[in-house]
């Protein structure tokens, strides 16, 4: 029997988006949707309202140049009141050194404050969690915030997987967009790279002459130690990522129905259940709409028992 596709409008009439913290991450994941042009509205949230003040006066300058947005700023979550999205960034931030798992406690913490009164203000909402370690937050928001699985997700290793094909093409000669490739499970040290289904136009990845296992996992750790060395140079990300939550939004916005790997709590996936990490997810109006079961080999298979058990210890 052949499947019914839920066919949705790109013209909706309104897309209001909450961002929540105005730190680096907040603002620039703000000035690329904006640039975008598809929320009719944002709410820029954060509890010193004078940052969230000076980055919508800074927003609403540049209004001339580009779609107009009504865009807003608060210190009070009951702001984010019907919003389509609110995209969550607040919280302690990766300092040099430190991995992403140090800020469990100070973020959890903040999480317990702020999550209850997002979806006491925006009940019907989708949640996109970006702040970091994202998948244990990502766990941690989607419990106690009460919502359904596909309404509570991370931004998780669709990043990752955005650097690790750009690392693959640089050694290919082809632009990213044409390496199908992924990175999956924790977005932190335990990740792992997907090889055995990787390809470009169908074609194995490894059987492209001069790239071999050596190169790939090369390339993997390029991008494994990506962050550090990005938080080394400048002390922080934000540029790509905040490229990462203009694409999930319009994902949404559009109901694209696109394929991309996002941290979502797991449900008997290759036997693991009730811990949050990354795995290829159908991303469209409705949230996660379907998770997909991609082939992991033995090598994979361990990689991802890896993660879970990482995780695990932070839940």
């Amino acid at each position: 029997m052949s499947r019914v596709c839920k066919v949705k409008s790109a013209y909706a009439s309104k897309f209001k988006i909450a961002v929540i913290g105005c730190g680096n991450v907040g603002a620039t994941a703000a000035y690329a949707m904006l640039i975008d042009g598809t929320p009719s509205e944002m709410m820029l949230i954060d509890i010193d309202k004078k940052r969230a003040e000076g980055l919508s006066l800074d927003f609403v300058h540049s209004l001339p140049f580009w779609q107009y947005t009504k865009i807003g700023f608060s210190d009070s979550y009951a702001d984010c009141k019907d919003a389509d999205l609110v995209v969550i960034t607040a919280g302690a931030r990766q300092k040099e050194g430190e991995t992403r798992l140090d800020l469990v406690e100070k973020n959890k913490a903040i999480f317990d404050d702020i999550i209850p009164k997002i979806v006491s203000a925006a009940p019907n909402a989708i949640l996109l969690i970006v702040s970091n370690p994202v998948d244990v937050l990502t766990y941690h928001a989607q419990k106690i915030s009460g919502l359904p699985r596909n309404r509570v997700f991370g931004s998780g290793t669709m990043l990752d997987t955005a650097r690790f094909q750009y690392h693959i093409s640089e050694r290919l000669c082809l632009s990213p967009r044409s390496i199908d490739a992924y990175v999956l499970g924790e977005h932190g040290d335990s990740s792992f790279p997907v090889f055995g289904s990787a390809n470009v136009a169908g074609k194995p990845l490894l059987d492209f002459e001069g790239f071999n296992k050596e190169v790939a996992m090369e390339c993997y750790e390029e991008t494994r130690q990506a962050a550090y060395r990005i938080i080394n140079d400048i002390g922080f990300t934000s540029y790509s990522i905040g490229m990462v939550i203009r694409e999930i939004m319009l994902a949404i916005y559009s109901h694209a129905r696109i394929v991309v790997p996002l941290s979502v709590v797991l449900d008997d996936y290759y036997g693991h259940s009730d811990v949050a990490l990354s795995v290829p997810c159908v991303l469209d109006s409705d949230g996660v709409s379907e998770v997909i079961h991609v082939p992991l080999n033995e090598e994979e298979q361990r990689g991802l028992r890896k993660s879970v058990e990482t995780l695990r210890q932070y839940l």
